[in-house]
């Protein structure tokens, strides 16, 4: 990280209290700082620079004199507020917290309903920072766990006024708000040409993440729903989600997906029955291959990635061949490759060149992104519910966002486009009475 955080020695304990109990003696020359800051008229960090952690303690001191009177001995029976101790605090800077101690004020005789604790006003003004969430956000997503954010956060532990679960808290709120965002993306404006469609899984909770691409070949983030691609109500509900925000299901795309036939189910459902679907190959190498002994891995890989390169037909009859051959020792290994054999060489169909195959053949765009999600999320070792890893799926996904390249091959995506766009003028003609807007996205 390039960035240079102050740490703030807790040497100077004892003399920042010494000092702060003369300065709140002698306050008269503090009392305009005073109005100032509980004013919010006063940046905290030049009085900082200038006095240290006795100049806030002492305002603090002399903010609570304003409502409690100075501190005198023995009890106090003519006053309301009175004071109650001390307590830990913390203070905002502009990119760092200062812990303090302040002091603690309560009323002797509080009405019904009310905690009796009385704030401070200049305490108030000065511990808000709108900024800190944010930043704490974009620190996690560097890599952070909570449990080694003192190593980055401005101050070491002692002097950080933030806990762990102050980090949390302030993550939650930033998550939250990505998602808002997220859920709020209009593609109407924008000709997604293919949709890619994965799950990812955080302990015992899936998320089902898709990715577009438009016809100038740039990555796009579509949405997120918690949920295994296995689930049919999951996948439909992100599919229908995707259609309330600008992806017309009048236009033809070509969907990568993972294989899951909950998923396949939902694409007919929500976009129609005329798409084109590609299974994500190294997804059915995998499935092939866990059913096969491991000398049998490399000849099972060598087959389907030749017969991937031949034409359609000729490569199913290819792979036929080899499933009848597997059948005899291993038949669940044979099945699993039958299995959606057709959508196997979808992109082969259309007529694409082979730069341009070895990108949508897979879920390797997703994937990659899955990758970037699992390297930011690794540290954590308790996923809590659905919505926390909804959120770190958002933030993570975000922070990959930034660098998306255009995906391989995305000069011939005019070639994908030409075909999508004659196979919707073929549909169009053979159902004239359907509502098919023109220049549906």
């Amino acid at each position: 990280m390039s960035e240079r955080y102050q740490i703030v020695s807790t040497d100077a304990n004892l003399e920042s209290k010494d000092l702060a109990a003369f300065l709140a003696r002698e306050g008269q020359l503090l009392l305009p700082m005073l109005d100032l800051v509980e004013q919010a008229q006063c940046a905290i960090d030049e009085l900082v620079d200038v006095m240290g952690r006795a100049t806030i303690e002492a305002i603090l001191q002399m903010s609570a004199e304003q409502l409690a009177g100075p501190k005198q001995q023995g009890k106090q029976t003519d006053r309301d507020v009175a004071y109650h101790g001390t307590q830990k605090g913390r203070v905002a800077l502009k990119e760092r917290q200062l812990r303090v101690d302040k002091p603690r004020l309560r009323r002797k005789k509080p009405q019904q309903g009310e905690t009796g604790e009385v704030a401070i006003p200049a305490y108030t003004a000065m511990q808000k920072d709108a900024r800190l969430a944010d930043r704490m956000l974009e620190i996690m997503m560097a890599g952070v766990s909570t449990r080694r954010y003192a190593q980055v956060l401005p101050e070491m532990a002692e002097q950080v006024g933030t806990s762990k679960s102050q980090v949390s808290r302030e993550f939650i709120e930033s998550g939250e708000r990505l998602l808002k965002q997220l859920a709020e993306r209009d593609f109407s404006e924008t000709d997604i040409l293919i949709v890619y469609i994965d799950g990812v899984q955080f302990g015992p909770y899936h998320v089902i993440c898709a990715v577009g691409v438009d016809e100038n070949g740039h990555k796009h983030v579509l949405g997120f729903r918690e949920g295994a691609t296995e689930n049919a109500d999951v996948a439909t509900a992100l599919l229908e989600e995707l259609t309330t925000r600008g992806l017309s299901p009048f236009r033809k795309r070509l969907f990568v997906i993972d294989g899951s036939k909950a998923l396949r189910k939902a694409i007919d459902q929500v976009f129609g029955e005329g798409n084109f679907v590609q299974r994500c190959r190294n997804h059915k190498i995998r499935n092939v291959t866990g059913h096969l002994p491991k000398d049998q891995h490399d000849q099972a890989r060598s087959t389907l990635k030749a017969a991937w390169k031949l034409e359609a037909d000729e490569g199913i009859q290819k792979i036929e061949q080899y499933a009848s051959w597997l059948e005899r020792d291993w038949p669940s290994a044979a099945a699993s490759l039958r299995e959606g054999l057709a959508e196997m060489f979808t992109i082969n169909r259309l007529g694409l060149p082979s730069s341009l195959r070895r990108c949508l053949g897979s879920t390797n765009l997703i994937d990659n992104s899955h990758s970037c999600v699992r390297e930011r999320t690794h540290r954590v070792k308790h996923w809590q519910n659905g919505s926390m890893a909804l959120r770190w799926s958002a933030a993570a996904f975000i922070a990959a966002e930034k660098n998306f390249r255009r995906i391989m091959g995305h000069r011939h995506l005019w070639m994908l486009k030409a075909a999508l766009d004659e196979s919707q003028r073929d549909q169009q003609l053979s159902f004239p009475d359907r509502n098919d807007p023109l220049g549906a996205r």
